[in-house]
């Protein structure tokens, strides 16, 4: 192949940046604008050993799968690579890059992939966190060459592989508050001439808005990501912020169905980096209004949330994942359960429920065959995130769940050492001067893992392996990674069992998935 040569194409699969995938005599050649179904005309711009990037030059034939764009700003900030693909169609597609993952770098052979869990209804407005980015335009030149700065203040998202912010006044993912919010803060910073951040100059002051809503309880809460510690005039940005909020109707269908959004929290975060593709988030937290967190409600559950702890964004869709993680785990009662990656806990405490309900069932048949209570150890590198998880325990009244801050692949085999060193609680009793000793885990029955992107940490897989749990349940947002990870678990004595796709993020490349691993025979 060359670059220039015009190649009539097939489009048969999508890249995880939504560009269409077609092949030309077992060469693949990416492009720009196509989905699956379709037949194009495309010329090669760049070429490599093996694969290809093309120009989309003419459609020859749309796939029967292609839609009119589901956002009318398609392809201006990047956010729904999938936007002319049907929802069947995304679906299909997902449920096949996991299972051509676990064939191809896991090594798993015809995997059983059970089908994907789809949204229910139309899937849009279902994310309950709007991370968005704030500009304010630039500079212009008068006469005499005087440069001027012009506050056109732009609240959206970033465009495709680009740090020009897509002004958004309405985004199908979001929940209205966030768009709500995002109009106030335009208003706002146009009537007190406040600056965004530039990174060639180091000045400016706002970075992001992020807006994390509650459809349990309707508690909004937003976070001002600035280049500094205040907002000038921030009172007024304030009750703007509240009126937007108050204002959003009620509405009678979809995912935020009869729910009323009241601000709750307003929250300053500080980040000072001088770069813009580094974290979002600074360390440092200062509530100017509210409470510091917000409470959210799920199947009689009531989770607090900080601004810097990881939460699930689709709340529809969690239910439905954690339901699958229960039934991997299949807990009877008694068991001790690793939560790994555990963020504000909201997994365990759903498995400590479990075991709890089981235990307390048992015991009014007068049938109990459970020697001790079972327990929830969960494991969170971010200091916020525990102390909402173990806040989370307190307020559900689950005791049977402790969580503990630092790294995964650390924290687990200090563990495991103490537990060889100690041998006994009276052991441990004396160790510690008659103290409660610090977390030990001798095995593990059950180790939910649910890493980052990046999949787990090697050291982490093998003090999982070591804590011998007799099941391993593997939730991943990334299956390049979790195929990754299943290999490594498969050469150390994890047999993969099966995988269930969950669609969390509609119209999106990204797809989560919940995998079963065992000591055990396969199940039917």
């Amino acid at each position: 192949m060359e670059k220039g040569q015009i190649l009539d194409l097939t489009i048969e699969d999508m890249s995880q940046e939504g560009k269409g995938i077609g092949k030309a005599d077992g060469f693949a050649v990416f492009v720009d604008g196509a989905v699956v179904g379709d037949k194009v005309r495309v010329q090669l711009r760049k070429v490599k050993k093996r694969y290809g990037f093309g120009e989309l030059i003419e459609t020859l034939e749309e796939s029967p799968e292609r839609i009119e764009s589901f956002c009318a700003r398609h392809g201006e900030c990047g956010g729904c690579p999938y936007g002319q693909l049907s929802y069947a169609a995304q679906l299909a597609l997902k449920e096949k890059q996991v299972r051509d993952k676990l064939e191809r770098l896991g090594g798993v052979a015809a995997p059983l992939v059970r089908p994907i869990i789809a949204m229910t209804g139309e899937p849009s407005n279902y994310r309950n966190k709007a991370t968005m980015a704030v500009s304010t335009g630039g500079l212009i030149t008068e006469k005499g060459g005087i440069a001027r700065p012009v506050h056109e203040p732009r609240v959206g998202f970033y465009g495709a592989r680009s740090h020009e912010v897509a002004d958004c006044s309405r985004c199908r993912l979001q929940s209205e508050p966030a768009m709500a919010a995002a109009e106030a803060l335009r208003r706002f910073m146009l009537e007190d001439h406040i600056t965004s951040y530039d990174p060639r100059w180091e000045k400016g002051l706002m970075r992001h808005m992020i807006v994390r809503t509650a459809a349990g309880t309707g508690e909004v809460m937003i976070i001002l990501v600035i280049n500094g510690k205040a907002v000038p005039n921030a009172q007024k940005l304030v009750e703007m912020l509240d009126e937007a909020i108050y204002n959003v109707p009620v509405y009678e269908d979809g995912p935020l169905a009869g729910v009323e959004f009241n601000l709750e929290s307003v929250v300053i975060n500080v980040n000072k980096s001088k770069k813009l593709d580094g974290p979002i988030l600074g360390e440092e937290c200062i509530t100017i209004a509210g409470k510091p967190t917000i409470t959210e409600e799920v199947n009689g559950m009531k989770f607090e949330i900080s601004p810097l702890s990881f939460y699930q964004v689709n709340r529809e869709q969690m239910v439905k994942l954690y339901d699958k993680v229960l039934e991997y785990a299949d807990l009877k009662g008694g068991e001790t359960v690793l939560d790994l990656y555990c963020g504000v806990g909201t997994i365990g405490l759903f498995c400590a429920k479990e075991m709890q309900h089981k235990e307390e069932k048992k015991a009014a048949e007068g049938t109990p065959d459970v020697m001790q209570p079972g327990q929830v150890i969960g494991i969170e590198s971010v200091k916020g995130a525990v102390l909402d998880a173990n806040r989370n325990a307190t307020i559900n009244g689950i005791v049977n769940a402790r969580y503990v801050c630092g790294k995964a692949e650390e924290e687990l085999p200090k563990m495991m050492s103490m537990a060889s060193a100690y041998g006994t609680e009276e052991g441990a009793l004396a160790a510690e001067g008659g103290k409660e000793p610090a977390l030990r885990i001798t095995q593990a029955d059950v180790a939910i893992l649910d890493p980052p992107r990046a999949g787990c940490d090697e050291r982490l897989l093998d003090a999982v392996v070591k804590a011998e749990p007799a099941k391993i349940v593997y939730v991943s947002c990334d299956p390049a990674t979790l195929a990754r990870d299943i290999k490594w678990l498969g050469e150390h004595g994890y047999e993969f069992v099966e995988a269930t796709p969950c669609d969390m993020f509609p119209w999106t490349t990204h797809v989560e998935t919940v995998c079963l691993l065992s000591h055990g025979e396969k199940r039917g």
